[in-house]
């Protein structure tokens, strides 16, 4: 796995289920996330970026949620597929353009 992918979802998802469980137990978000990360074995900034992705996503938290991310992604990449589709047609149709004038240049 990458490490960008160290967890699982079903890992991600239990702890920020754990959290948000335990929150009454602690004085602060970053206490609970603080205690439970370490039993997750992750970093307390990593499972705070996590709660704060459930956050987007369940509509507690302004922002842009998971899915959408996900669709602008792949329509920025379709984007730059038609771009560099359109250059290619750009440059292919300047040198048939040239290559008629020259034809005819000849005749």
């Amino acid at each position: 796995m990458t490490k960008a992918n160290k967890f699982s979802p079903e890992v991600r998802a239990r702890a920020v289920r754990m959290v948000q469980e335990h929150r009454g137990e602690y004085p602060s978000l970053w206490a609970a996330i603080e205690s439970i990360a370490p039993k997750i074995g992750c970093v307390p900034q990593t499972l705070n970026v996590w709660v704060k992705r459930h956050q987007i996503d369940t509509g507690a938290r302004e922002g842009i949620t998971t899915s959408e991310l996900q669709r602008l992604k792949e329509l920025e990449r379709e984007n730059k597929e038609l771009r560099k589709a359109n250059e290619i047609l750009k440059l292919a149709s300047a040198f048939f353009a040239q290559a008629e004038l020259d034809r005819r240049l000849k005749s």
